[in-house]
């Protein structure tokens, strides 16, 4: 599983709605994974580095509020957007959601389009690239849709695994990414690469990015991983 497709961790107890979600948010194109309670949404987040949780209040167990808070307190998942979806309509559980860090709060019966709609929202904030924007950095632009990327004007050619690797640091240009984290994002969970696979697939970006001039933006971060910028 690869940074192609955005990743939603869908927390739902009520079979129903859970199909009816995890049908649509697969039609619209993201990879889903479940949780049915609390506990087992926790291992996933930490499991899975989910881009957007989709997140049910009321939930056997830990409740989704807690959950919510659990996620928004952790430095390391602090900025992996959550949506909460809760039968409570009252003006003061919409208030204890969102000051408990949930990004959204959407009220059961709810129009699925426009949760899908309120999705792409906080995707394009977190994930751009994988919803078609187009990222800049300096001189480099990266194109999502078309999977173009040009440094100063000229066209920089690139592989995919190296254009995910650009993406990855692109959408969040200072951030020191591990190379474990590098894998888990760049060539999926699901598959075993070597760590040392990173940094020649980071040199071949480098290479790529320099080949017409001007400095390399890739920075190595001794003992720790690389970052952009």
């Amino acid at each position: 599983m690869t940074s192609d497709k955005p990743l939603v961790l869908l927390v739902e107890d009520e079979p129903a709605q859970r199909e009816i979600l995890r049908y649509n948010l697969s039609s619209e194109g993201y990879d889903v994974s479940i949780a049915e309670n609390g506990d087992d949404a926790m291992v996933l987040v930490d499991e899975i580095g989910p881009d957007l949780i989709l997140l049910d209040w009321m939930l056997p167990g830990v409740s989704g509020i807690e959950i919510c808070r659990r996620v928004k307190t952790r430095r390391d998942t602090s900025d992996i957007p959550v949506i909460m979806l809760s039968a409570r309509s009252d003006e003061m559980d919409r208030v204890r959601g969102l000051e408990t860090g949930a990004d959204d709060y959407m009220v059961k019966p709810f129009s699925v389009q426009e949760l899908m709609a309120r999705i792409r929202t906080q995707l394009r904030r977190t994930r751009p690239a994988a919803v078609g924007q187009q990222l800049e950095y300096d001189d480099i632009i990266l194109d999502g849709e078309t999977h173009r990327v040009t440094r100063g004007g000229d066209p920089v050619k690139l592989g995919p695994t190296e254009f995910r690797l650009l993406t990855t640091f692109m959408e969040k240009p200072g951030r020191v990414w591990s190379r474990e984290q590098l894998l888990d994002r760049v060539w999926g969970r699901d598959v075993y690469v070597d760590t040392r696979t990173v940094d020649v697939h980071v040199g071949r970006l480098r290479k790529a990015l320099c080949k017409s001039g001007g400095e390399d933006p890739v920075r190595t971060v001794r003992g720790t991983g690389y970052a952009l910028g």
